[in-house]
Formats: structure tokens, C-alpha cells, sequence
């Protein structure tokens, strides 16, 4: 491929623009400010970038000085996807549970908060919500991500978390389009297809992307997904008929539309992330998402230059490319307005302390096999873990093991996977009373089997359910926090050691 100079024409510019990469490292490397200088406008930021709020703020006011209105933008979900407690895990409990709740006003409520905690910190777009309806439980990607399997529901709910964050002055990226939940296969791993009609896609899929886009979501991201009803031949990333024609056209939606990581290998395995990349610009696409995976100059230089040269061979409208960099440059204005209190981020009060475990405690579901006395001695804590998806990363900590330590000096723990778990941690534990903790036990026939064999020679067992609860409750007392966050944990660890809840 050819190589340009990286002067400042127009084109050149406008190519940078689009483009959403990472980088390595918790200050701004010199490639990185230089290339702001020639015309980058965006950059996401991951875990490996943040060690604390004092070191993110110092780094987004490093990045500002070069560009006062460059989009910084971090994946926080809350819940389970956090990169801001990445080490420490969420203190919020994620949307799965405040679903669970399904209080929209404690979900516009969580939501502020998490803007409010991105803004201080430099941060402006945070690629949340998630709005997929997660109508197939075997759904390995999505899970408690989404608000849940109801479209009303999950419409709802997005709305409330758009119009919360956006308060913030913090930019929403609703996400996946055309929607996520009814897969089976991660699209970091390969291409997911979607098998119903169209028909079932406008009344179940798009119902909350409609919803977000009455609420105002600044951004939509869309999702490395094949949808036949839609478009038989290109993922909704790469395809017109989905971005252009659906979202653009049908839809109505005027904002930014940003792509999922084009180093995903739904994308890259098939078309590669520069001819991706030029596809997904042609398609309707504004931004490029790149660098969870890719976070150096020279990614940056390859899809720069297969965008300049699509354009020059008449692969790529020169009209579009100006197109998808103005709707960059306008979201941009729009979060240096919010910042310095011309946008939305007076409309909202102050949130009540400690919102996120608020929100936790209520999102409890509580079930007793027989009258159950709080646990005052020590336990042991087997945690049945399953492999984390891609998104969750395995950096982040779960479960119940620290937050019940916390209440009950000297707990032990231990983690269990596969064929033999339910035997090791019977060993492990001893005489101690266990307490099984398990996550999307209906996706994994070897986690039911350890529950069956720990209930079966212990029935007073205590099961913590930290994923979606399919499975019918067990145990002497059963738990569903409705996500694995931090706060989930601390909650369900109040109600095992009986200590007092106060929401």
C-alpha cells in the first residue's frame, strides 16, 4: 500500500478523524499527540490505560491540550464490562440487575452517577448502554450486559440510562445495532448470525435503538453481526442496507455511528481491518473503533492510508469520508459545551451515596429451601468459574469470597472448573459450611453437575447465582445478584452473614 506524508490536507485530515484507536500505557504516547495534531479527534481508552482517577484525569488533560475537543471514550457499563474498577471490580451492579429491579428512575439515577464519575475524570463518551434483548439464554457474550430478555423492558431502561448519562455531559453510545441478544456465537471470536424475520427484528431488536434515539443517544455503535432478513452478505457493520437505509433512513437517526472493534475476528478474519474499515465509512459508519487489541502509530498510518486511497480510486465517496468526519468533529463540540456547562449536565441532581449498592441490594432475588439461619462462622467459598468472554476480561475480580471476608474473618475460597469440581471443592472445604457460587449455571453442564454433587453430600449449601438465573433455585438459600460486580457480591454477602441492609 502506498504511503502518504502526514501533512494536513483535507483528506489526510478528514481520514484521521474517523478513526477511534487505542494506545498502550497510562500517559499519552508522542505518536498519539502528534497525530492529534494532524487531525485525530478520538481515541478509547481500556483498562491497561487507567490505574486511578487522579492518573486518568491527568492523562485526558494531556490529551486536551493538544485537541480541546478530542472524544475520550472508555467502555463502562457498570457491572460486569467496568474499566475504571477494573482491578477492583464495579461498583455499580450493571443492567442485568437493574432490569431485575426495573426502576427507571434508579437506572437514570446509576447512570448520572457513572457520568458524573467519567466526566471528572476527562472522560466524554462511554460506549453504553447496551441495548440487546437478551432473548437467547445460551447468549455467551450479552448475558447480564443487557436489561433483559423483555423488549418493553429493555426499551425502557435504555431510554432511562441515556437520558442519565448524557446528564452527566457524558456522551451515550448505545449498543449493538441492530441488537446482540439473540446470538449464540461472541463476535470477538467469529461472525454471529441472527435467524428471524424481519418482522421479529423490528418488533423485538429495534424497539429499544428507537427508544434510545427519542432519548437522544448521541451515538449508536453498531454490531459485527449478520442479519439475513436484513442483509444476507455483509455484517450490520460493513452494510448500507443496516446502517444507511435502517438506521440513518427508517430510523431517523442523525448521530454519530461508531463501529465495534474492527479488530474483532468477525470482522478482521473475513475482510481484514483496513478494507473493513473502508467498508464500514462507505456503509455509514462515522467512526472507526481499533486498538483493544491493536494500540500502536502503525495501525493508525494502515487504515489512514486505505482511506485516503479508497477515496482515490473512487472505492470510497470523497463526500462520505467529509460526512463521517463532521459528525465526529460535531460530537466533539457538542461534549466542550456540556463540559464547561453549556450542555445538559446542570439538568440533574446529585445522586444518593453509595447509588451502585442501593441499586445492588434492591436487584436481590432471595429464595430459602427451609427457615435459614445467617451464617456466623467462617465459610468456605467455592467459586465454579467459567472462562470470562472477551469483554468481561479476565483482569476484573468476581464473586462473594472478599465481601463475605469482610463479614466473616477467616473465610477461605477456592475456584473449581470443569468435569471432578463438585468433588474438589468438597475436599477443599472440609467441614466448613460452603457457599457455591456459579454464573450462567444453565450454559454449563459441568457447573450443574458440581452443584448437584456439593447439594447432594452438603444440602446446606448456600448458591450465589452471578449470572442470568435460567436454572430453578437450589440450596438452602439461593442468591441471584443478577450480575457479578463487586457491589452484587457485597450484597449477597449482607443477606448470608445477616448483616443489616439499608437501601
Amino acid at each position: 500500500m502506498t504511503t502518504f506524508a502526514s501533512g494536513t490536507d483535507t483528506l489526510t485530515r478528514d481520514a484521521l478523524t474517523v478513526l477511534q484507536p487505542g494506545f498502550a500505557g497510562t500517559t499519552a504516547p508522542d505518536w498519539l499527540l502528534r497525530r492529534l495534531g494532524e487531525g485525530l479527534a478520538s481515541v478509547g481508552l481500556f483498562a491497561r490505560n487507567i490505574s486511578s482517577p487522579e492518573q486518568l484525569a491527568a492523562l485526558t488533560a494531556q490529551l486536551r491540550a493538544e485537541r480541546d475537543d478530542i472524544l475520550v471514550a472508555v467502555d463502562e457499563e457498570g457491572g460486569d464490562v467496568t474499566r475504571l474498577e477494573a482491578r477492583t471490580g464495579s461498583g455499580y451492579p450493571g443492567n442485568h440487575a437493574l432490569g431485575a429491579v426495573d426502576d427507571v428512575a434508579l437506572t437514570r439515577e446509576v447512570a448520572h452517577d457513572i457520568g458524573r464519575r467519567l466526566a471528572a475524570c476527562g472522560v466524554n463518551v462511554d460506549w453504553a448502554p447496551s441495548a440487546d434483548v437478551n432473548s437467547n439464554p445460551a447468549n455467551p457474550v450479552i448475558g447480564v450486559r443487557a436489561f433483559g430478555a423483555d423488549t418493553d423492558l429493555v426499551a425502557r431502561h435504555t431510554a432511562a440510562y441515556v437520558t442519565g448519562l448524557q446528564s452527566a455531559g457524558v456522551a451515550a453510545c448505545t449498543k449493538h445495532f441492530p441488537g446482540h441478544g439473540d446470538t449464540a456465537v461472541d463476535s470477538h471470536l467469529a461472525l454471529p448470525r441472527i435467524d428471524v424475520s424481519a418482522a421479529v427484528l423490528n418488533s423485538r431488536e429495534l424497539a429499544p435503538f428507537r427508544a434510545a434515539i427519542a432519548a437522544g443517544t448521541r451515538a449508536v455503535m453498531s454490531a459485527h453481526i449478520l442479519v439475513p432478513a436484513l442483509d444476507p452478505d455483509r455484517p450490520a457493520t460493513l452494510s448500507p442496507r443496516i446502517l444507511t437505509d435502517l438506521l440513518r433512513g427508517e430510523l431517523g437517526y442523525d448521530g454519530l455511528i461508531v463501529t465495534d472493534a474492527m479488530e474483532m475476528r468477525a470482522v478482521a478474519d473475513t475482510y481484514g481491518i483496513e478494507r473493513g474499515s473502508v467498508l464500514a465509512i462507505a456503509a455509514g459508519a462515522d467512526a472507526i473503533c481499533v486498538g483493544g487489541g491493536l494500540s500502536d502509530d502503525e495501525t493508525v498510518r494502515r487504515l489512514r492510508d486505505a482511506l485516503v486511497t479508497a477515496v482515490r480510486t473512487g472505492d470510497l465517496p470523497e463526500e462520505r469520508l467529509a460526512d463521517a468526519a463532521e459528525r465526529v468533529r460535531a460530537l466533539g463540540r457538542w461534549t466542550r459545551e456540556a463540559a464547561s456547562g453549556d450542555g445538559s449536565s446542570s439538568a440533574a441532581a446529585e445522586p444518593r451515596a453509595d447509588i451502585g449498592l442501593v441499586a445492588a441490594r434492591r436487584a436481590l432475588a432471595v429464595s430459602y429451601a427451609e427457615p435459614f439461619e445467617p451464617l456466623t462462622s467462617a465459610p468456605y467459598v467455592a467459586a465454579l468459574t467459567p472462562v470470562a468472554n472477551v469483554a468481561v476480561g479476565d483482569e476484573t475480580p468476581w464473586g462473594v469470597a472478599a465481601e463475605l471476608a469482610a463479614l466473616l474473618s477467616g473465610t477461605r475460597t477456592g475456584t473449581f472448573v470443569g468435569e471432578g469440581a463438585g468433588r474438589q471443592a468438597l475436599a477443599a472445604a472440609g467441614e466448613r459450611r460452603i457457599v457455591a457460587v456459579v454464573r450462567d449455571e444453565h450454559r454449563h453442564p459441568w457447573m450443574a453437575g458440581a452443584l448437584d454433587v456439593l447439594l447432594a453430600a452438603r444440602p446446606d449449601t448456600v448458591v450465589v447465582e452471578m449470572g442470568v438465573p435460567q436454572s430453578p433455585a437450589r440450596g438452602a438459600l439461593h442468591v441471584a445478584t443478577h450480575g457479578a460486580a463487586r457491589v452484587c457480591g457485597r450484597a449477597a454477602a449482607e443477606v448470608i452473614a445477616g448483616s443489616p441492609r439499608v437501601s
